[in-house]
Order: structure tokens, then C-alpha cells, then sequence
């Protein structure tokens, strides 16, 4: 299913058509090549010095049925509605001090949001669809998974391949047939001062 973004400018096809679906088809697992892919895609984001703060937590469920569910028992009730037919999960965390000198890394979490954006978007080049999830419980599953205490804990993503929406609950079917909303550029882009919007 694609849901093209609506731009008042040409944008990548790739960008336009990412979004974050819902209905995901439970029987058809991510095959190991992909998962490398996505993995990759993550590792190769710009960041601050370097630094690779982010680091991933992933549980997939074709070879791990315990582990992903245990990830899964982690997401808030809305979120288990749909996630359940994921077939990958994953926790995504920053590191908050640089490894070359132990002090504050105050860009970890914008660079660990690019690497997660760029998983996102080579899900999509891949045929699959990404959902960044910020509901679930981060203090539970940062002990269930061992994060040690100087990572943020940003979200969970789920991955796989879309279904036909029809196959789902009635709500899942109507929130992936919504039509697709953003605010106006103006909103959001200002030009030379602040609240002043773009042209």
C-alpha cells in the first residue's frame, strides 16, 4: 500500500512515500540480508565527532519468539494492537557521554533520531515499512533488556512487510486508509527570524 506524501515541491519518491503503517503481515518474516540492510543503513548516519552514540536492541521474531515477546509485552495497549504482527522489533537508545572523552554528548539523541530515520527509509527501499514507537514502557524494557544507565532509552521501532489492511481490525484498516496530514510550511520553516514563515 503506498500513501505518497502531497508536497507543494517534487520530493525522492523514497521520502514521500515512507510512512508509518500499521498493518503489517505477520506471516512473511524479514529475511537476513534485509535485516543486515536495515542494520547498516542505521550505522552509516552522520553524527557529532563520529561518535555512533545510538545503539540498537533487536528482537526478531522468527528466531527469537521469546525475546520479541518480551519486547512486545513492553508496548503500551494501543501499540500491541497492531505491533503484534511485526515481525521486528526494536529498541532504540543514546549514548549521553562521547567514548573518545567521557564528557556530555549533547547531539546524542539528534544523531541517534538520524540513524533511526535512515532505518526507516532503507526499510522502505527494501519494500517494508517502518513505525517509530514512542509509547512503551522505556524503564521496564531498559531493565529486561540490560541498557546500561548512561543510554537514553528514544523508542521502539516496529519493521516488516505490509499487509492489505483489510485483513485487520477495523480500526487498524481505517487509520491506514486515513488520508495523510502535515502542517503547512509556514508553521514550521521561518525565514531569517523566527515566526516569520517561508514564503
Amino acid at each position: 500500500m503506498k500513501k505518497p506524501a502531497i508536497t507543494q515541491a517534487p520530493i525522492h519518491e523514497l521520502l514521500a512515500n515512507r510512512w508509518s503503517g500499521r498493518a503489517y503481515d505477520a506471516a512473511r518474516p524479514i529475511e537476513r540480508t534485509h535485516l543486515i540492510s536495515l542494520l547498516e543503513a542505521a550505522r552509516w548516519a552522520p553524527s557529532c565527532y563520529g561518535d555512533q552514540p545510538w545503539r540498537f536492541v533487536l528482537w526478531n521474531k522468527a528466531n527469537d519468539a521469546a525475546g520479541w515477546q518480551l519486547a512486545f509485552e513492553h508496548l503500551a495497549p494501543a501499540n500491541q494492537a497492531w505491533g503484534r504482527d511485526a515481525p521486528l522489533l526494536l529498541l532504540v537508545a543514546a549514548n549521553t557521554l562521547f567514548q573518545h572523552n567521557g564528557q556530555p554528548n549533547l547531539h546524542a539523541q539528534y544523531d541517534t533520531g538520524a540513524a533511526a530515520e535512515n532505518l526507516c527509509l532503507q526499510a522502505e527501499a527494501l519494500g517494508m515499512m517502518a513505525h517509530q514507537v514512542g509509547g512503551f514502557d522505556a524503564e521496564g524494557l531498559r531493565v529486561a533488556a540490560g541498557v546500561p544507565a548512561q543510554f537514553a532509552v528514544m523508542a521502539m521501532i516496529a519493521v516488516g512487510y505490509p499487509a492489505d489492511p483489510a485483513t485487520h481490525s477495523a480500526e487498524v484498516s481505517a487509520r491506514e486508509n486515513a488520508v495523510r496530514k502535515r502542517r503547512e510550511l509556514g508553521e514550521l520553516f521561518f525565514e531569517g527570524v523566527w515566526a516569520r514563515p517561508i514564503a
